[in-house]
């Protein structure tokens, strides 16, 4: 055989095994799918609204020539259909819908098939886990996996503070009390990129009260180890404590290793691991329920945690809620006035916020593990307050 008719023979097996395979099949199916709709009429609609069926489904742009955007990365989007549209592509046609989100930054065609008429129900597309609790009645109003335990980073410190101010319990006295800084485990603590923020300075005494500011505002890890050995007389005794605590309350599968929020991989590099598990594991609705116990019991959480900053001993204790008035995501009508932070890589962002809205309940939100835990916590309270059992 000559090496032409040779290579005819080569290729005309694998041009067999192409069709056989389904390759070349596939190889038209793309070529297909570049070619351009073509229009066969247009309507104008009444502006109606949708949202998705499944997660199936994109936007594209008249001709599918370009994909604009997939459903799935929306998944808790109203969209408005303004035109509808007959489309022919090959020797199908369909009915396609010319769609807009509410601030008309994504829009482009779909399908009608892959829409559902109606409003997008509520969601939060970030949190893993999430609730409204209503303050008054103590009843959630929304809610996402909100049994799930899992790490919550610094908003553990609610505890903390609980106990602290049922030891303080309105004294002055054990409000200038002070507190034992001197452990090398939380000065070097102090001093970390990582797990610091707040230095106990060679020297210096620092009072219950600064420490519990340097806990709530710049949630020194520091400081509420300091405060949780002031009000138990070791580390593991007031984490006995907080686990009591939560056991009275009827928390239940809420545990704590820790009173900062760190977890024990991190903690025990400055001598302060503690039990089996690596982090405090509590969920979303147990987290409200201490919020709820904090204000219930010490009201003046909610005049504390509203500051936006404080000097404390020369150091800058900065408030990190951003939902507070003249921070980013401040919304008038809500008047948050509170409450925690907490971070760590395991735990992700986490926020627990409050606010009381005018003629309104109070509500307390959780969200865990949230990357954006603040436009998030907005939202979700903004939809709490269209439930008519908020109503005072």
């Amino acid at each position: 055989m000559g090496l032409k008719k040779a290579k005819r023979a080569i290729m005309a097996v694998a041009l067999t095994a192409a069709i056989g395979s389904g390759v070349l099949v596939g190889t038209q199916a793309t070529a297909q799918a570049a070619t351009a709709y073509k229009t066969v009429s247009t309507k104008t609609l009444t502006k109606t609204a949708y949202h998705k069926k499944s997660t199936a489904g994109a936007l594209y742009n008249q001709t599918h020539t370009k994909k604009v955007a997939a459903l799935k990365t929306y998944p808790n989007t109203t969209w408005y259909a303004t035109k509808q549209a007959t489309l022919k592509h090959s020797n199908s046609k369909g009915i396609y819908y010319y769609v807009k989100n509410k601030s008309g930054s994504v829009k482009g065609w779909i399908w009608h098939g892959y829409l559902k008429k109606g409003k997008a129900p509520f969601g939060l597309k970030y949190a893993k886990n999430a609730i409204a609790l209503d303050y008054t009645t103590g009843k959630a109003v929304w809610s996402k996996s909100a049994n799930t335990v899992r790490p919550i980073a610094s908003v553990s410190k609610l505890m903390t503070l609980y106990l602290v101010l049922k030891k303080v319990d309105g004294s002055a006295t054990k409000w200038n009390q002070v507190v034992d800084t001197s452990s090398k485990g939380l000065i070097a603590m102090g001093k970390s990129s990582a797990c610091g923020g707040f230095l106990f300075k060679t020297g210096h005494k620092y009072t219950v009260k600064e420490l519990y500011d340097a806990a709530l505002l710049d949630s020194s890890n520091n400081a509420a180890i300091a405060l949780g050995k002031w009000v138990a007389g070791s580390n593991a005794k007031f984490i006995k404590q907080m686990n009591a605590q939560a056991k009275s309350w009827n928390l239940g599968k809420a545990s704590f290793v820790s009173a900062s929020g760190l977890e024990n991989d991190d903690l025990k590099a400055f001598g302060y691991a503690y039990g089996s598990k690596n982090a405090n594991m509590v969920s979303a609705k147990d987290v409200a329920l201490i919020a709820r116990h904090l204000i219930k019991d010490y009201p003046r959480i909610l005049t504390d945690g509203a500051v936006g900053s404080k000097n404390v001993d020369g150091q800058l204790c900065y408030n990190y809620n951003n939902l507070l008035k003249g921070r980013k995501y401040y919304q008038s009508s809500l008047k948050v006035d509170g409450l925690k932070t907490g971070y760590t890589p395991l735990a992700g962002y986490c926020f627990v916020g409050t606010g009381q809205k005018s003629g309104k309940h109070r509500v307390i939100t959780v969200v865990l593990h949230d990357i954006n835990e603040f436009t998030e916590t907005r939202s979700l309270m903004n939809h709490a307050y269209t439930y008519s059992s908020m109503n005072n």
